[in-house]
C-alpha cells in the first residue's frame, strides 16, 4: 500500500465485537462518525444493515469509496467467517463483499487488524518498520503481521490472528474451541469472567475503573492480561524478528496496560525486546486502514 495518508477521502466502517463504527473521512481525517452496539446474535444481512444505518447519516451514498473491517477472518474466497463464535454467533461462510454490495455498495471488505496494522504502518506509529505487529487487546485479542514490508496475508484468512495462539497463563476453553489461548485470558471478556469469579460483578471497563482506584483484585487481574500479551509480543518477536508493536484497543490503549506490558518485556533478556507503541489512530486504526485498502488496489 502507498500515497499519502491525505489522499483518502471517503468512508469506512469498523464491525468489532463490542461496536459498529462508521467514518466519513477527509483528506486522511475523520470528520463525521457514528456507531452502535454490535448485536454478535445477529444474522450477517442483519450486521450489515446496520452498518448502511450508520453510514447513511454521515452522507454516504453508493459508489464512493468505502472499506469494511470486521472482526472474524476473511478466506480467499471472500467469505466471513467468526473464529470466536462466542463473539459473532451466527457468521460463518458469508459472501461479505457480495452481501455489502448489494445492501450498501461497492466495497473492500478486510479483518480489523490487518486494517488497523496497514494504517499505522503506512501512516502511524509503526512507520518505517519493516516487520511490524498491531495488537488489540478490546473485546478479544487481535492483531495483524507485516512482514517485509507487506501485509501477512493466508488462504483461510487466519494469519494475524495472534489472540488464538496458546498462553503459557491461560488453562480455559476459547471461543474459538482450542484450550489455553491467549485470548482466553487476556481479553475484554476474559477479564469481566476473572472479575465474576472474583466476586465482582462489572466488565472490563469496569476492572480497568478499579484499578485506578488502586483495587488490588483488579490490578492482579489485568497483570494476568498484560503479562500474557507480553509473552505473544515476545514469541511473535522470535518468530518473525520483529522491528516494532503497535498496541491498541480499549484496553490496550490504556495507559496501566502498556505500562503493565513494558514492565513484563523488561523481565526478557536484551535480544527478546521490542519497542511497544500506542497506536497513533487509537480506535480509530482499522477506519483509516479500511479505507486505504479501498483506495488503493495494490493491497
Amino acid at each position: 500500500m502507498s500515497g499519502a495518508r491525505e489522499m483518502l477521502s471517503g468512508f469506512a466502517v469498523d464491525l468489532g465485537g463490542t461496536k459498529i463504527a462508521a467514518a466519513r473521512i477527509e483528506a486522511g481525517t475523520i470528520v463525521a462518525r457514528s456507531r452502535a452496539d454490535t448485536d454478535g446474535a445477529a444474522p450477517p444481512e442483519a450486521q450489515v444493515a446496520a452498518m448502511r444505518d450508520l453510514l447513511l447519516p454521515l452522507g454516504y451514498t453508493s459508489g464512493e469509496p468505502l472499506g469494511i473491517a470486521v472482526a472474524g477472518r476473511i478466506d480467499a474466497q471472500g467469505c466471513w467467517h467468526a473464529v470466536n463464535r462466542g463473539t459473532l454467533s451466527r457468521v460463518s461462510g458469508v459472501a461479505l463483499h457480495d452481501l455489502v454490495s448489494r445492501l450498501i455498495g461497492p466495497c473492500r471488505c478486510l479483518n480489523d487488524g490487518a486494517a488497523a496494522v496497514l494504517a499505522e504502518a503506512r501512516h502511524g506509529a509503526g512507520r518505517g518498520a519493516n516487520n511490524l505487529a498491531f495488537v488489540t487487546v478490546s473485546t478479544g485479542v487481535g492483531g495483524g503481521l507485516m512482514v517485509g514490508g507487506r501485509l501477512l496475508e493466508s488462504a483461510s484468512g487466519l494469519a494475524g490472528h495472534v489472540g488464538f495462539t496458546t498462553s503459557r497463563f491461560a488453562d480455559s476453553e476459547c471461543g474459538s474451541g482450542r484450550v489455553g489461548t491467549v485470548e482466553s485470558i487476556a481479553g475484554g471478556r476474559a477479564i469481566a469472567a476473572a472479575a465474576a469469579l472474583a466476586g465482582h460483578a462489572t466488565d472490563a471497563r469496569g476492572v480497568c475503573e478499579a484499578d485506578v482506584r488502586g483495587e488490588v483484585w483488579a490490578g492482579a487481574i489485568l497483570d494476568r492480561s498484560a503479562n500474557a500479551v507480553a509473552a505473544l509480543v515476545t514469541d511473535l518477536t522470535v518468530i518473525l524478528g520483529l522491528e516494532r508493536v503497535v498496541i491498541g484497543g480499549s484496553i490496550g490503549l490504556e495507559k496501566s496496560y502498556k505500562r503493565r506490558i513494558i514492565n513484563a518485556l523488561d523481565a526478557e533478556p536484551d535480544l527478546f525486546r521490542v519497542p511497544v507503541e500506542p497506536a497513533a489512530f487509537g480506535g480509530d486504526a482499522p477506519l483509516i486502514g479500511a479505507l486505504a485498502c479501498a483506495s488503493d488496489e495494490s493491497v
